[in-house]
């Protein structure tokens, strides 16, 4: 049995709860906390995250009595702990004592205390005392009954820029290069004689009077994420020498820049992440839909761990808006139906002081008498009734790439045609028309293994290396269909510009060799003709396209690229490629990617149901679960049911048509043929 498979027995199917900080309490608040968890069906917290000071308040000097009091309680009331190091928050006395441990930003001031994160990751002061505080914990609590996972830190992020990260820089280099010839060739520095002749000149690249080397500045965002993941990976061994059996983990965050999660996910016994949608916006939960399925794929498929969100406002924006009723119920069932196996939250009770005095909690200020209180014991009883939903998984005929090597490549470096991509922006418009359209969707890197797609969609591939390349060409000559955004294949792995003319990569691949880039001026708008006589409109930006052996879908209506190619379709090998070469409008971006899915054979089983539905499907050998979920407050809906089944929240026969409230949901049970 897996760890994670064994955590599931443990808790019953999914893990329900939410950061806990009785250190912050009296201890005569903490009986009452765990009599309302038990009333809330809470079977898992997540203890000790910011606790360092409170278990080491001198150097050397360890407090545990009051986290042998708090787990033995949790214990002997059925809830268990997801331990965490401490170590996102180093104690003052320890920058006191080591202030050359404070970060330094790119502008050369320290971070400072007060905050959290604030240790630079490659300080090797850093490392030992983190190392110190971790090897406690583990001695004192591996084999306590309460243990049922172990969360190293929290929200791997800083990035420094000190002389020891500097020194770790160039070790780092040295790792990937070898030697300095191989480095001034990757890094073109022949370009503004930049040569290094040792590897001592070599700094971490703080803001210069100008602009940055691109490549330096790329490897220097590599070199974070694996000086990050290196301090994960020292306490990950340190409490796995004590105990083999205990799944670990960290907790990611949505759309995060500093870390690349697909190097992190291998070494994580289960992905987690940190997800707060901001309910101003209309649109937040199709951007937590892709979140989710990102976090399905880091590893392959398996169902990851929902493990900080909000029941209710956050307090990180200028306005926020409370969740109105029923939101937080709703999204936390979006999760499950995209693979979650835990629904967790920030916090458990909230805090009376601090920055986020007014995060919500499960446990607001206005205690347990209040409405977010009984939609968390509602949302505690309807995850037990879900319990056989835990462990399944979901499966997917298209493929979407996120690398973030190409997103580094797009927004980190500057002398680009344009300099205000928007990766994340870009990524979203691909995925939402086959969101609305109820189409499942996996999340891969580049050089991932595509044999199991039809389709594959690629946006703004900026920077890709060889083996990606290859693996997107050998994709579309083996049968698949590519769909493929503008500014994509132009540059390798070092952030040189591929020779033999754009796009670099992908001229055979699309069937057109580009001459020249034309990123639009402000308010400029270009008509768009289609081959079956559609009109639409583009703006931002125009690739001008010369043809080889693709062909037009659609030309530009006029102006200086008019009659040449806005859209084109390229037959390579046995496979498909379709190639959008300026920004569509939205709806006539979106019938290019439908019609693209359609056309390789890919069908979307609830089609026709409203795109205000969300639609989603977990399976286990037996059967299926399909979530139906209302994200509108204000339609109701009527959805076709294909079968009979049976609805896990209400325990009712479904068949035929099932009728959803605003913000309603159902999860059908159904045995598969």
């Amino acid at each position: 049995m897996t760890r994670m498979a064994a955590f599931r027995n443990r808790v019953g199917g999914f893990a329900f709860g939410g950061d806990y900080n009785p250190e912050q309490w009296d201890p005569a608040v903490w009986r009452e906390d765990v009599r309302l968890m038990r009333e809330a069906g809470v079977n898992a917290v997540s203890l000790g995250v910011f606790a360092w000071a409170s278990l080491e308040p001198e150097p050397g000097k360890y407090e545990f009595g009051w986290l042998d009091e708090a787990m033995d309680l949790l214990h002997e009331n059925g809830i268990s702990v997801n331990l965490a190091t401490p170590t996102a928050a180093p104690p003052v006395w320890l920058t006191h004592l080591h202030p050359e441990v404070f970060p330094i930003m790119a502008d050369g001031q320290p971070f400072g205390f007060g905050n959290r994160l604030h240790y630079d990751p490659s300080s090797p002061i850093y490392r030992e005392y983190a190392a110190n505080i971790t090897t406690k914990l583990a001695e004192r609590y591996s084999f306590h009954p309460a243990l049922a996972m172990w969360h190293i830190s929290n929200e791997y992020g800083p990035t420094a820029y000190n002389e020891a990260s500097s020194v770790n820089f160039r070790r780092w280099l040295r790792g990937k290069y070898g030697d300095l010839e191989t480095l001034n060739e990757a890094w073109t520095t022949r370009f503004w004689g930049q040569i290094y002749t040792d590897w001592d000149q070599i700094e971490v690249p703080n803001i210069p009077r100008t602009w940055m080397n691109p490549a330096r500045k790329l490897d220097f965002k590599r070199f974070t994420s694996d000086a990050l993941l290196e301090c994960y990976v020292a306490e990950r061994d340190i409490v796995r020498s004590f105990r083999d059996d205990i799944p670990i983990m960290t907790n990611f965050m949505r759309f995060y820049r500093n870390a690349d999660y697909w190097k992190w996910a291998p070494e994580e016994d289960a992905v987690a992440l940190d997800i707060y949608p901001n309910p101003a916006d209309a649109d937040s939960h199709v951007s937590a839909a892709f979140q989710f399925d990102l976090f399905r794929s880091l590893k392959g498929g398996q169902p990851w761990m929902l493990m900080e969100q909000a029941a209710g406002a956050v307090s990180q924006w200028r306005l926020n808006v409370v969740k109105e009723p029923g939101r937080m119920r709703l999204g936390s069932l979006q999760a499950v139906s995209r693979a979650a196996d835990s629904v967790m939250f920030f916090q458990w009770r909230a805090s009376r002081g601090g920055h986020e005095r007014f995060h919500s909690a499960m446990l607001p200020h206005s205690g347990p008498d209040s409405r977010t209180f009984r939609e968390v014991v509602d949302l505690g009883r309807e995850l037990k009734l879900l319990a056989p939903v835990a462990g399944t998984r979901s499966q997917s005929e298209i493929a979407i790439l996120f690398d973030w090597d190409g997103w580094w490549g797009l927004e980190e470096t500057h002398g680009l045609p344009r300099a205000d991509f928007s990766y994340p922006d870009t990524v979203m418009r691909h995925y939402t028309p086959l969101w609305e359209r109820h189409y499942p969707v996996d999340v891969v890197p580049s050089g991932a293994d595509l044999a199991a797609y039809k389709v594959l969609v690629v946006p703004n591939a900026y920077l890709i290396d060889d083996e990606g390349a290859e693996r997107i060409r050998a994709f579309a000559r083996d049968g698949g269909t590519v769909i493929m955004s503008f500014f994509s294949g132009v540059v390798d792995e070092c952030n040189r510009v591929r020779p033999d003319g754009y796009p670099g990569a992908f001229r055979e691949l699309i069937g057109a060799k580009i001459d020249e880039y034309w990123p639009a001026r402000p308010h400029e708008v270009f008509a768009v003709e289609f081959a079956d006589g559609r009109r639409a409109t583009s703006t931002w930006w125009r690739d001008d396209l010369h043809l080889e052996t693709g062909t037009a879908l659609a030309t530009y209506a006029g102006g200086l690229l008019a009659g040449r190619a806005a859209v084109v379709e390229n037959r390579y090998g046995s496979g498909r490629v379709v190639y959008v070469a300026t920004l569509l409008e939205q709806a006539a971006f979106d019938a290019v990617v439908l019609d693209a899915v359609e056309a390789a054979g890919v069908r979307s089983r609830f089609g026709d149901v409203p795109a205000h539905v969300e639609c989603a499907v977990r399976e286990s050998s037996e059967h299926e679960y399909v979530f139906l979920l209302n994200h509108s407050g204000e339609q109701s809906a009527s959805v076709p049911v294909d079968g009979d089944g049976t609805d896990l929240l209400t325990g009712r026969a479904v068949s035929g048509v099932i009728e959803l409230a605003p913000l309603g949901a159902a999860v059908i049970q159904r045995t598969r043929r």
